[in-house]
């Protein structure tokens, strides 16, 4: 039976993301028994983490619905084992790795009972020093970085530069990088072992797509609310609406760790962090998608999953153009603004739109996750066949760039 370490950049016990999924994904397509690690605090801590950890025990207290843990309880599935790392938020430091090896050794040792002498691969989702320790210390097992984001860019400072180091680091030692967005110019370096694999949604598990109102119109997001969020494009677009169609709201729903920058117009409306189940019940009430997100390092690196879960409920995404968006300016259901956008006219156009059944029916089935992940199937097989020594360069060539 083949094995998998898995570093992950979110705790298990989270919403259902693409790390989740991957794992599932990887046990149900290889009968896989996967090793789950969580992340530890890879940067000084600041007032901001403070909030988030708030918000993340009421998801942990919330019955999240769609996550790996409801679905897969770990005290019961044979093939998942989770393991926590203890450590301190000392990663920007020099020489930091060394000072947390004791803190890991009960890890290590947890990977090396774990993988013994089976087929075994490791997979990273985010930059660490714990990471790089794995990977030196297993150099003949097969190795891939899924770097879902630009870490560096979500630092500042001195942890900024300390992950742009510890990602170079990882990046030429994996045997693969898979990125999730096509802008990928800090690993020019490497772009013999890309491979682009975008985000998708969980297309089994979505709720059917409800007829929109017209009448009373919802401009609605849902998700975090932070410093890359534009406030400015949200109030413009709900003083628009004030104007032209006064019974239509703008309704957010999510933590807010950046707040508005001034006093909101009346028709906006701001919910809390729900569990995904609700969430995905306010999405069907939802006559426009909005994903207002500011154009800056962080975000051009960004393919937003919640453009997949509103397009699957069939509605129409009134986005920035940013990151992955900015290139779906000709796609179904999808409406673009920039700083000269005319939203009286735009909100009007996205408002009248609509999408046949069978263009849902495919685009569902097009940006599965398993549709996502079935790219991979070539290179894990790759790897599980060169068991006890690296995969050769002239094997990786064969993983050419590819947009699943």
């Amino acid at each position: 039976m083949m094995r998998l370490v898995y570093l992950s950049p979110v705790p298990w016990n989270s919403f259902a993301q693409r790390p989740h999924q991957f794992v599932r994904w990887f046990h149900q397509q290889f009968n896989a028994k996967v090793l789950w690690i969580d992340p530890y605090p890879t940067r000084f801590p600041d007032l901001s983490d403070v909030q988030r950890v708030l918000a993340s025990k009421f998801v942990q207290t919330s019955t999240v619905v769609g996550t790996v843990k409801d679905k897969e309880n770990p005290e019961k599935a044979d093939w998942l084992t989770l393991v926590k790392v203890p450590a301190l938020p000392i990663e920007p430091l020099p020489a930091s790795g060394f000072l947390q090896q004791w803190f890991w050794r009960k890890a290590m040792a947890e990977i090396d009972a774990f993988v013994g002498n089976t087929k075994a691969q490791i997979v990273v989702g985010k930059p660490s020093k714990l990471a790089l320790q794995v990977l030196v210390r297993y150099p003949e097992m097969a190795s891939m970085y899924d770097a879902m984001d630009d870490f560096p860019a979500f630092y500042e400072g001195l942890s900024s530069k300390a992950m742009q180091y510890t990602e170079g680091n990882l990046a030429a030692r994996v045997n693969k990088i898979v990125v999730s967005s096509s802008a990928v110019s800090r690993f020019s370096d490497q772009a013999d072992k890309l491979s682009l694999i975008l985000n998708a949604c969980d297309s089994d598990n979505l709720p059917p797509a409800l007829p929109r109102s017209e009448q009373s119109p919802v401009y609605g997001y849902v998700g975090t609310i932070g410093h890359w969020f534009d406030w400015d494009a949200v109030v413009k677009l709900a003083s628009s609406l004030i104007n032209t169609d006064p019974r239509a709201l703008v309704r957010l729903i999510g933590p807010v760790f950046t707040p508005p920058p001034c006093a909101l117009p009346k028709n906006v409306q701001i919910l809390p962090a729900c569990s995904h189940a609700r969430a995905m019940q306010a999405m069907q009430k939802f006559s426009v998608g909005l994903i207002p997100f500011k154009r800056k390092l962080l975000t051009a690196s960004v393919d937003p999953i919640k453009y997949y879960e509103y397009r699957s409920l069939g509605i129409p995404v009134l986005s920035s153009d940013f990151g992955e968006m900015s290139l779906r300016a000709d796609e179904d259901g999808v409406f673009l603004y920039n700083g000269e956008s005319d939203f009286t006219t735009l909100l009007k156009t996205c408002l009248r739109h609509r999408s046949s059944a069978d263009g849902l029916s495919k685009f569902r089935a097009d940006n599965s996750w398993a549709a996502r992940f079935a790219a991979l199937i070539p290179l894990f097989d790759a790897g599980a066949d060169h068991r006890g020594r690296r995969r050769s360069a002239t094997r990786l060539e064969q993983f050419a760039w590819q947009r699943a």
